[in-house]
């Protein structure tokens, strides 16, 4: 999607904070891409990168089928001196393949430490760290520029070649001044002007998509009242005007009166032209019986382009041939996290518009938010005009509460969901949080618990609250709500919800957890 503009490729080798990694290099104003450990050394070239950066990873380097650098890797970064960095794996493989030693840790290091460079003028600072095994010894022709407080190598380079390694994690906040380190390496050291701005991606999108869509084709765009679709069709609808045609499809799973909330925002703030299609007996009749999260995700992704099909014909009436494109709301950790594409890697889940979708579909897409993460569509939006009210929603899945009911969904489980969510949300407002939280909802749960109410006995149903906070939705924390709040929303949803006999905070970050609980 950038090609235009000074890349940094960065290989994945499994870790947890590889997408950090990207973000931390696109807050430097650089574009930054992903890519598989295992690619080829031709796919990684292709992109013709300023920069190699190689992520951390769980595997011990002389382990079994342990991941390595792309054949032909270093041979071709000596040749055209390409800046390389490794980040924990990264340089315990850099250095193995140099001619360095690694070897088992005695004792493992992880969490914050002190690190302590071999500069005399320069001052320790503290450092994540997370990692089994260490060099011993760097390989020839390299300098050893920091160790840990335990005494352990910590940093290395060789500045001839341009290679740089680092034991901890500089893309992860916990380290001091770690942004700076990266900025040192890639703008310092690699020589790389910042040249990557949303206001770029503005331009060069309009651009593509006027290229993309010829001028007698039309385009139909599924809003699902989140900021990704609407941004996505705000930036469409700036490039080809009246021949874009929004659909918003109220499946049924939608928060309380979200329809008519939505609708009025897209007509009177955004000035879409959209039309309301109120799909959700078909939705709710697709998922009945459904339990497996998956399998509900697929279902959904499927329906909605049946449904958009069904949109497609009736516009077609109106314009005289049906819509070539379709437009989409595809964030980069959507892609991430659905199809990491490696073998060092995992499928978290599947998102319903990335592994939802049918083979034989007649739309081609048009994803103009695929390579941007979060806190950069939200830039977009603003971009673009969007008011700041909008923008600043918390996120809301696709498959919408399809994915917040664990088990089965019902009409009345739906409807308790609902009331609870709103809820929820309002008291959230009415003590001036939302803003501080990046995502808060609830859960409808698989379980009944014993209670009372009005001296009698209960047997009701369970309901979970979750609030994170985040930069870009790849890592999270819970909110730490005061008690005085929660046990506030807990007495309003008790008395006010009927068939809710208790309420739970979650209290888990991401990961270990995902910010969804499906």
């Amino acid at each position: 999607m950038m090609s235009s503009h000074s890349t940094v490729v960065i290989l994945d080798y499994g870790s947890q904070y590889t997408q950090l990694i990207a973000r931390r290099v696109r807050e430097l104003g650089i574009y930054s891409v992903i890519m598989p450990g295992d690619a080829s050394l031709e796919r990684v070239l292709s992109f013709s990168p300023r920069a190699i950066i190689l992520s951390g990873g769980p595997s011990s380097v002389y382990g079994d089928g342990a991941p390595t650098l792309p054949q032909g890797l270093l041979a071709a970064q000596e040749k055209g001196r390409i800046p390389l960095l490794g980040i924990c794996y990264g340089m315990q493989l850099l250095a193995k393949d140099l001619g360095g030693k690694v070897v088992p840790g005695d004792t493992r290091e992880y969490g914050r430490m002190a690190v302590i460079p071999e500069s005399g003028g320069a001052a320790r600072f503290f450092a994540w760290m997370s990692h089994g095994d260490e060099v011993k010894e760097v390989p020839q022709g390299f300098v050893l520029t920091a160790r840990s407080a335990q005494g352990k190598i910590a940093a290395m380079e060789n500045k001839e070649r341009r290679i740089y390694g680092l034991q901890f994690h500089p893309e992860v906040t916990h380290t001091e001044n770690g942004l700076q380190l990266l900025r040192e390496f890639l703008i310092k050291n690699a020589g790389i002007s910042p040249d990557w701005s949303m206001n770029s991606v503005l331009e060069e999108q309009v651009g593509k998509i006027r290229a993309m869509v010829g001028p007698d084709q039309h385009v139909i765009c599924g809003l699902s009242g989140g900021v990704d679709s609407a941004v996505a069709a705000v930036l469409v609808h700036q490039a080809i005007g009246d021949r874009l045609h929004c659909v918003f499809v109220d499946h049924g799973l939608l928060r309380f009166d979200e329809q008519a909330r939505v609708m009025k925002m897209f007509r009177e703030k955004l000035h879409l032209p959209v039309k309301c299609v109120d799909a959700s007996e078909r939705f709710l009749t697709k998922l009945a019986g459904v339990v497996d999260p998956e399998k509900k995700r697929k279902i959904i992704g499927a329906e909605f382009i049946e449904v958009f099909n069904g949109a497609a014909v009736d516009i077609a009436r109106e314009i005289g041939h049906e819509p070539a494109f379709l437009v989409q709301g595809t964030l980069y950790p959507d892609v991430i996290e659905s199809s990491p594409g490696h073998k060092h890697s995992v499928t978290i889940k599947s998102h319903h518009n990335v592994g939802g979708l049918p083979k034989d579909m007649k739309f081609k897409l048009i994803e103009p938010l695929r390579d941007l993460f979060k806190d950069e569509v939200r830039e977009l939006g603003r971009n673009l005009g969007i008011a700041e009210d909008f923008i600043g929603r918390h996120p809301f899945p696709g498959p919408g509460l399809a994915v917040r009911i664990i088990g089965e969904i019902t009409r009345e489980n739906l409807d308790i969901l609902k009331q609870v969510d709103e809820i929820y949300i309002q008291t959230i407002r009415e003590q001036g949080l939302y803003d501080k939280i990046w995502q808060a909802f609830a859960v409808f749960l698989p379980i009944r618990s014993v209670g009372v109410q009005g001296d009698g006995r209960t047997h009701d149903h369970v309901v979970a609250l979750r609030a994170v906070t985040s930069s870009d939705g790849m890592t999270a924390d819970w909110y730490p709500f005061q008690p005085a709040f929660l046990a506030q929303v807990s007495s309003r949803i008790t008395n006010q919800v009927k068939g809710v006999s208790r309420v739970v905070y979650d209290v888990t970050s991401k990961p270990p957890a995902t910010i969804e609980w499906e």
